[in-house]
């Protein structure tokens, strides 16, 4: 959804290009996270770590040393480092989070989660 999202031409498309497509960025690291780490524990320490990393690489992007420039010059960098900082993210990341962390609980409350706090 996030990938669909950043590239979205219809209604409200700047957006979905520039902000909802955070808010899935956010949810889908949370969910792929969850794959690896299914405890009881994970998933509260899943999303706060989702956005905690999302958040430094957001204040990389005011860092433009040669070698992330040539990252971000290709798509899959771009798409995941970003190329410009934006307070405006930040709130976007939050929601994208809270909105991974229910998710996970909901995956949890069906049983797909650990019982173990490890």
């Amino acid at each position: 959804m996030g990938f669909l999202f950043k590239y979205y031409t219809g209604f409200a498309h700047k957006w979905f290009n520039y902000y909802g497509a955070a808010v899935f960025y956010e949810i889908f690291w949370c969910l792929f996270v969850f794959i690896f780490f299914r405890s009881s524990k994970a998933i509260i320490q899943i999303p706060l770590w989702v956005f905690i990393i999302t958040c430094i690489l957001e204040f990389l992007q005011l860092w433009h040393p040669p070698l992330l420039e040539q990252i971000r010059a290709t798509l899959i960098g771009k798409l995941l480092l970003g190329t410009t900082f934006v307070w405006w993210d930040f709130p976007h990341y939050v929601i994208g989070c809270i909105l991974g962390w229910w998710w996970l609980r909901l995956l949890q409350r069906k049983g797909y989660a650990n019982k173990s706090q490890s």
